[in-house]
């Protein structure tokens, strides 16, 4: 008789690839950042921090962080005095966007038409 098993086998390769995906965009604020970026564009540290209610200095400059190492946002820096930085999504970044969406309409449970 066969032993039954209660390990849940991913279809996936390990490491999950979608585990991954979501570590990449997942949080309370990476999601609002990355919101934030795609609706209003390239913005400077204190306009996302003034638009992003409730997100502290710290968790903004960690989660910019990390979005940069993943690839998803770039900041740029100004040699001006006094220094300007900028942050925007990259390719890689306004490429997850269509993806997002879609989530979205699913969580909502309305009809997806890809025109929106």
């Amino acid at each position: 008789m066969k032993e039954k098993t209660t390990e849940t086998v991913c279809p996936c390769a390990a490491p999950c690839p979608v585990g991954s995906a979501l570590s990449v965009i997942g949080g309370k604020w990476k999601m609002r950042i990355l919101c934030s970026l795609n609706v209003d564009g390239t913005q400077r540290y204190n306009d996302l921090l003034r638009k992003i209610s409730g997100i502290t200095n710290a968790m903004l400059a960690l989660s910019l962080k990390e979005l940069e190492a993943d690839g998803i946002v770039t900041r740029k820096q100004y040699a001006e005095i006094p220094p300007r930085v900028e942050y925007s999504l990259t390719e890689h970044g306004k490429a997850l966007w269509p993806i997002l969406h879609r989530l979205a309409h699913w969580a909502t449970g309305e009809e997806y038409d890809g025109d929106d």
